[in-house]
């Protein structure tokens, strides 16, 4: 399938950045004058409105074939929204989509830097390095932050994993967030080794160079068949190698 194009930059898109969630409920009204309502997941879009301007050349042949390649809105993409979370369940580390090595006790529930207890304490009880993680339906050629806050109660070396790449982070006794930029297989994680305990919270992953502002999620930023709204792609020469467009991104799960 299709992923739509990052900027040279590693961004996926420029700020401001306009996005609208639709959402339905179904309403039945009973003889007796009761109503019932329930939610109606298949009804559910998302709209983004990307607005680029002084996009390079080789910025703007991208989208151009981009365009051609979607044949407007005929075909589907893998879009990732840069407004989200990509990761699913960023702070019920318990769920199924991720993947937890055997020796790697997870509790839950612990007082995190927000001033809440939505952290994890993650401990590995094995002779050997245990790591937790989870793997996207993402392009393996993508820019990626991978981002959290972790403490320890004693100063310990933890590893973040990005696909194949590995980074090595020290974690102290305060909260600090520790991050890993790097291009490589959508699967992130967290290693810790043999004997150590750390507690985290708040990880995330985002399409471009740096971290932002720590989102909470569930479901995640990975919208597969994502869809252009429109059939035509104007792209306006500003100046002497710049350009500027406007891009329509529309997701909806009854397409």
């Amino acid at each position: 399938m299709a992923v739509y194009p990052q900027l040279v930059s590693g961004a996926l898109g420029q700020y401001p950045i306009y996005k609208r969630r639709r959402l339905r409920t179904v309403r039945n009204h009973a003889a007796d004058g009761r109503a019932v309502r329930l939610a109606d997941p298949s009804a559910e879009a998302t709209e983004w409105r990307l607005e680029y301007v002084q996009l390079s050349e080789s910025e703007a042949q991208s989208l151009r074939d981009f365009f051609v390649e979607c044949e407007g809105s005929l075909q589907s993409f893998t879009f990732l929204d840069p407004t989200a979370n990509l990761l699913a369940w960023s702070e019920t580390l318990s769920e199924a989509v991720w993947a937890c090595e055997p020796l790697l006790s997870l509790s839950e529930n612990i007082a995190d830097p927000l001033g809440g207890t939505r952290a994890s304490r993650l401990t590995n009880t094995g002779g050997g390095a245990q790591n937790i993680a989870q793997t996207l339906a993402a392009p393996a050629d993508y820019q990626y932050c991978f981002s959290l806050y972790a403490r320890s109660t004693t100063p310990v070396n933890v590893t973040l994993l990005l696909g194949s790449g590995r980074a090595d982070r020290i974690v102290m006794d305060q909260w600090a967030r520790i991050s890993y930029t790097a291009t490589g297989e959508a699967t992130f994680g967290l290693e810790l080794p043999a004997g150590s305990d750390v507690d985290v919270f708040g990880l995330q992953v985002e399409p471009q160079p740096a971290a932002s502002g720590y989102k909470r999620s569930t479901t995640g930023g990975v919208y597969e068949n994502a869809r252009l709204r429109d059939d035509s792609l104007a792209m306006k020469a500003t100046c002497v190698g710049q350009h500027s467009c406007t891009v329509n991104i529309i997701h909806a799960n009854h397409l």
